[in-house]
């Protein structure tokens, strides 16, 4: 039985006939950028907020996507013997145009989505923070290293950052411009081609970027984008030379599967079933802001929500006593503005799922302390922001992510339950710990099974950390993105050695051409120093 009170309040659209639908003057010059040879059919996207059509498009058959790598490789060996001075400045320029024209795409995101706009602006700032960043760091992150050779001073060793050719990006609906552009732009920097795959649901504001990338004079056939399902997602597997995906897990596995036969490199992005912590010496007034956003932004539709909250139960009460009604307040609402603080989820398929999580858990006997109802009053997809208590261990939502607005109570008594309870999955994407105690809260990270953990935060300052590598552990993915992983990653390594001592006849063929005995002899000796000298 849910209490009428969980519920929570609503903001109605200020234009409640609102059809949400784009000009066809906006529709028209973004659809005929998808590489199509109009023999593949037709895909029409829908408006979360109303369910009514957005958008009508061309798919792309296999031939248009083996045509678009091949056309991609042909601009990648141009591209690549740019300076990377110049690549870099295309990355700076994209980042001034985004922001300068942030309201297209967020109308874009939303209509997309059907995420809040508050939600949609953190994707706007993520892109012109990664544009800045892999434009005045990228050229050190390239720029060959000198290591210690064999011989000190006779052997020069430099390492080279060549880049892999295309890059092929197959990118999910929730963060449609976010995930559209982690790769593509270190990848372009580094001196390789892009081709995009964007889920069909969110091929505008894919297209959109490519509009923005030409703007900042991207050299024509660096950046495409493919339009389709997995089939699409598949074929472009077989074709580039390094792949980066993120999605489901189960899905990770198969292109992880065929980039191994194929002997290309893969970067992974995969599910998560994140914990939060909430300590003892926790400061619950200041953290429960910061953990309803860690919870509900984007809808929970987000890689990096918290799902399971675990709660130390010296502050268990306290923490949901000031949470709930928090949570309950929240302002649900399909507006092209700022006035929501929570938007719809993206499609039927989504809120069926979270509806038969949370159905799972009462039938178990959990409690719905907030939300817990399909919210159709406001639109069709639209779900309230859900909090649920005495969920069993069996149930859905404590094994399985749920990719919505619903988040699962645990109370534990110390901090090394904490730690067994947050690493119970199989999953480790991130996880979050708020505490007083920075030194506390660092032993407690250090000891989750988690490729990232933010301290008194949910996700915002690790994620706009874009110099900090991003990832997952166990079945959440392979790789990283970020920083210098993400030049790593998008490039091969080459090294190279000199031998110096050429120059003045002392090499390492000369010495083994002494008399007998002798190479051993001295070579032994110059290990002997090395090691004592400490040299490396």
């Amino acid at each position: 039985m849910i209490d009428d009170a969980a519920v929570g309040s609503v903001i109605d659209p200020e234009q409640p006939e609102a059809t949400y639908v784009l000009e066809p003057d906006v529709v028209a010059p973004l659809v005929a950028r998808v590489v199509t040879s109009h023999e593949a059919g037709t895909h029409r996207s829908i408006c979360p907020f109303t369910g009514a059509p957005l958008a009508t498009f061309s798919l792309s058959s296999p031939a248009d996507v083996a045509g678009a790598v091949e056309r991609a490789r042909a601009a990648q060996r141009s591209w690549a013997h740019v300076p990377v001075r110049e690549r870099a400045g295309v990355l700076g320029r994209f980042g001034r145009i985004v922001l300068d024209r942030q309201s297209e795409v967020l109308d874009l995101i939303q209509m997309e989505v059907g995420k809040s706009r508050r939600s949609a602006f953190e994707e706007v700032a993520d892109a012109a923070q990664l544009a800045r960043h892999f434009a005045v760091r990228g050229p050190r992150y390239l720029a060959p290293r000198r290591l210690a050779g064999m011989l000190p001073l006779l052997t020069g060793v430099r390492v080279h950052r060549r880049p892999v050719g295309v890059v092929g990006v197959i990118a999910p609906w929730n963060y449609p411009l976010t995930l559209a552009l982690s790769e593509t732009l270190p990848a372009l920097l580094a001196g390789d081609a892009v081709v995009l795959k964007p889920d069909p649901q969110t091929t505008l504001t894919a297209l959109w970027v490519a509009e923005v990338l030409e703007d900042a004079g991207l050299p024509a056939g660096l950046f495409q984008v493919v339009a389709g399902g997995g089939d699409v997602g598949a074929e472009l597997i077989e074709h580039v030379d390094h792949v980066a995906f993120t999605g489901s897990t189960a899905t990770g596995r198969k292109v992880a599967a065929r980039a191994g036969e194929r002997l290309v490199g893969a970067t992974l992005e995969l599910g998560g079933k994140n914990p939060l912590y909430v300590a003892a010496d926790a400061d619950v007034r200041t953290a429960v802001p910061s953990v309803i956003r860690a919870c509900f932004a984007s809808s929970g539709q987000m890689c990096l929500s918290a799902e399971r909250l675990v709660l130390h139960e010296d502050v268990a009460d306290e923490f949901l006593a000031r949470f709930v009604p928090a949570v309950r307040a929240l302002r649900l609402g399909a507006g092209l503005d700022y006035s929501a603080d929570m938007g719809s989820l993206v499609s039927a398929d989504q809120l069926a799922k979270v509806e038969a999580h949370v159905d799972d858990a009462l039938a178990l006997g959990a409690r719905v302390l907030a939300g817990g109802v399909h919210r159709s009053d406001i639109g069709p997809y639209f779900y309230a922001p859900t909090i649920l208590d005495d969920v069993p261990s069996a149930a859905l939502c404590t094994r399985e992510e749920t990719f919505g607005p619903v988040v699962s109570v645990t109370r534990v008594a110390s901090d090394d339950e904490a730690v067994r309870v947050m690493n119970q999955t199989e999953y480790g994407l991130h996880a979050s710990v708020y505490s007083t105690d920075v030194a506390r809260a660092r032993r407690i990270a250090a000891r989750v099974e988690a490729g990232s953990v933010a301290i008194n935060d949910g996700y915002a300052l690790l994620w706009g950390s874009v110099s900090a590598p991003l990832g997952g552990w166990k079945s959440s993915g392979l790789g990283r993105r970020h920083g210098a992983a993400s030049i790593e990653a998008l490039t091969e390594a080459q090294t190279i050695v000199v031998d110096r001592g050429a120059r003045i006849g002392v090499t390492l063929d000369a010495l083994y051409g002494l008399d007998e005995g002798r190479p051993s002899e001295l070579l032994t000796s110059a290990l002997h120093l090395m090691r004592r000298l400490r040299l490396r």
